[in-house]
């Protein structure tokens, strides 16, 4: 493991996150080749996976993240392509109170029990075949701003580069990950809802 590595994770760590009591969380595909060619990549053999996203087949990892809504990173993971987004929710909010807002991939009965039993309220859109559930016009508000996390991966891809295909190992990808969080946890301006927590808990 490059020596880089570990500091660039405690500079992250030690970085101001506030705890305003709403978060978002979402995950990203991290190509590092072509699916096509897979079979041919050495440096991710047996550690990168297969899997079908929206856009397609691709092979690669899963960057998954928790922002509050100043767009502050609060927590981060890596997975395999493979990994249910459900699986790695509950170690990454266990210190958050408040709500926490994801697509329709974090729909789980056990998973809200299991979250709300800790202090923190998990929102997602309901399916077409679930029931109509009682929402509350501030959640139903929140679920329309899940983009703020769509602009932070869209900042970590085109502006700090963390997704490409060049990469001569797993270390240095990595590395180039780490080093791309840590850049944008630098950035002044990120995307933020500009809450006004009086109106929240009025």
């Amino acid at each position: 493991m490059p020596s880089i590595l570990l500091p660039l994770c405690f500079f992250i760590a030690a970085q101001g996150k506030t705890a305003t009591g709403i978060y978002f969380v979402d995950s990203t595909i991290l190509r590092v080749c072509h699916e096509k060619r897979a079979s041919q990549n050495r440096a991710f053999k047996g550690l990168a996976k297969k899997s079908k996203s929206t856009m397609g087949w691709y092979y690669g990892f899963k960057l998954h993240i928790i922002v509050n809504d100043m767009g502050e990173l609060m927590a981060f993971k890596m997975s395999k392509a493979t990994t249910d987004d459900r699986v790695v929710l509950p170690k990454m909010a266990e210190n958050l109170t408040g709500k926490i807002i994801g697509d329709k991939g974090y729909i789980s009965q056990k998973l809200f029990d299991q979250l709300y039993e800790k202090g923190l309220q998990l929102i997602t859109k309901i399916r077409k075949n679930m029931k109509n559930k009682l929402v509350l016009m501030i959640d139903k508000i929140l679920l329309r701003k899940r983009g703020i996390i769509e602009s932070v991966f869209d900042q970590l891809k085109n502006i700090s580069q963390i997704e490409h295909s060049r990469h001569r190992s797993a270390d240095n990808f990595m590395v180039n990950i780490v080093a791309g969080l840590a850049a944008y946890c630098l950035q002044e301006k990120k995307p933020s809802l500009g809450i006004k927590y009086n109106l929240l808990n009025g």
